[in-house]
C-alpha cells in the first residue's frame, strides 16, 4: 500500500508496522532481538508491528537499531534558512575595495599603480 494523505491514521500505521516488520525479517531478527537491542519490550515491537500506537522515542530506537535511523532525516529535513537568517549569517562582507591609509588613520594621495611611493626612490 502506497502511504498517501487520504489514507486514515490507523492505515498510515499499519502500513508502518508491516514495513518495519517486513525490514526486521530480512535482517534475520526475531521481535524478541529486535526488542533487546532497541532497549524496548517485546510487546512495544508487537505493538509497532500491529499498527498500534507507540511513544515516538520508542519508534526511534526501533529505527536505529534497524538501521532506518537516517530516513528520519530524509523524512524531514532541516528547513532552509529564510533569506533575513542567510544575511545574518554572511555577516558584513566586503563589496568594493578600500582607500588605502596612511599610518594615521587618513587616505593617502592618490597615485598610479606604477609609481614609487614618495621618500622611497632616494
Amino acid at each position: 500500500m502506497k502511504i498517501e494523505p487520504g489514507n486514515s491514521d490507523s492505515a498510515i500505521l499499519e502500513e508502518v508496522g508491516r514495513r518495519l516488520a517486513r525490514t526486521r525479517l530480512e535482517r534475520n531478527l526475531s521481535q524478541e532481538q529486535l526488542a533487546a537491542e532497541s532497549g524496548v519490550s517485546k510487546a512495544t515491537v508487537e505493538r509497532l508491528e500491529a499498527g498500534a500506537p507507540i511513544k515516538s522515542t520508542s519508534l526511534i530506537r526501533v529505527l536505529r537499531s534497524l538501521g532506518l535511523l537516517d530516513a528520519l532525516d530524509r523524512l524531514l529535513p532541516e528547513p532552509l534558512p529564510s533569506p533575513i537568517e542567510r544575511l545574518k549569517l554572511e555577516g558584513k562582507r566586503r563589496r568594493r575595495a578600500g582607500i588605502p591609509r596612511r599610518s594615521d588613520g587618513k587616505p593617502g594621495p592618490w597615485r598610479w599603480g606604477d609609481e614609487e611611493p614618495p621618500g622611497e626612490d632616494e
